[in-house]
């Protein structure tokens, strides 16, 4: 049980749910955005997280759509990941979020509740790193659209009362070859040691990887590592381990060392996996 009351609020609009945040924060209260309700059960629980105002978006149309036009993917924020899943409109992240939790979690568990997640793996925007995708935002202003690379930083850089609406991809991006491997201790149970995330796009490998570090991430660096011409695939990925953006996580689930020794294998593997495929 979570050991709080709190009020339920579910607007209808964007602008609603916004107006709606400050009104109640105006008033002394404590209200966060609510799409699934994983996280808020799962920290509420263990007292990491209290609001005594729930704010619903599921409501929202445009927290909900899954639209595929001439030039670029529509999803909405609200969406349930299995719902992605299931929508097979974009196929690295289809094979992304699959691989999250099990299925009964994946139809609470929403896209945006990943993306925008405490909880650190946050694992589902790593095609969207790779994509090169925007994010559009509800803000004081009405909505604003930016490239993931100016409003996402190891976290969402969202201001108080903002809140995810919708991602978009262009089109040509969901053909890129792709693989996503994600390595657990136990094939079937418990968080990830490593994710990685990889799409060729231009010739050029592309990497995002969560679960090595306290955030998710696509490194410049290493995707020179590994697009070095003159080195093989065990070469390249000894190469990339060296240029990690933080240091390695040393938890219940894996060592550091352990964690550094699964990556290198997982990056051998891909590579291979590529060159095999003739890096079309």
């Amino acid at each position: 049980m979570i050991p709080f009351d709190f009020d339920y609020f579910n607007p209808e609009t964007v602008q609603e749910a916004y107006h709606l945040y400050h009104s109640l924060t105006e008033a002394g209260r404590e209200p966060v955005y609510f799409s699934g309700g994983t996280e808020i059960i799962t920290l509420g629980r263990i007292h990491q997280l209290y609001t005594d105002a729930v704010i619903d978006l599921k409501g929202i149309p445009e927290c909900r759509t899954a639209q595929l036009d001439d030039e670029h993917l529509y999803l909405g924020a609200a969406l349930p990941l299995t719902a992605v899943e299931e929508a097979r409109l974009f196929p690295l992240l289809m094979k992304n979020v699959k691989e999250i939790a099990d299925h009964t979690a994946r139809e609470k568990v929403t896209l945006g509740g990943n993306i925008c997640g405490n909880i650190f793996y946050r694992e589902a925007v790593l095609p969207f790193l790779l994509s090169d995708s925007s994010f559009v935002i509800a803000g004081k202003d009405g909505l604003k659209v930016q490239s993931i690379h100016d409003v996402f930083e190891e976290h969402i850089q969202l201001a108080p009362g903002e809140f995810l609406v919708q991602t978009i991809t262009e089109k040509n991006f969901l053909t890129a070859p792709h693989v996503n491997i994600k390595r657990k201790r136990q094939w079937d149970t418990g968080y990830p040691v490593v994710t990685v995330a990889a799409a060729i796009v231009g010739r050029r490998l592309r990497i995002g990887i969560s679960g090595l570090c306290p955030f998710p991430f696509r490194s410049y660096e290493v995707e020179a590592a590994l697009n070095e011409p003159a080195l093989s695939p065990e070469q390249k990925a000894e190469l990339a381990i060296s240029h990690m953006p933080a240091p390695i996580l040393n938890d219940s689930e894996a060592s550091a060392e352990y964690r550094l020794f699964v990556l290198k294998n997982t990056l051998t593997d891909i590579l291979v996996a590529f060159e095999g495929m003739g890096r079309r």
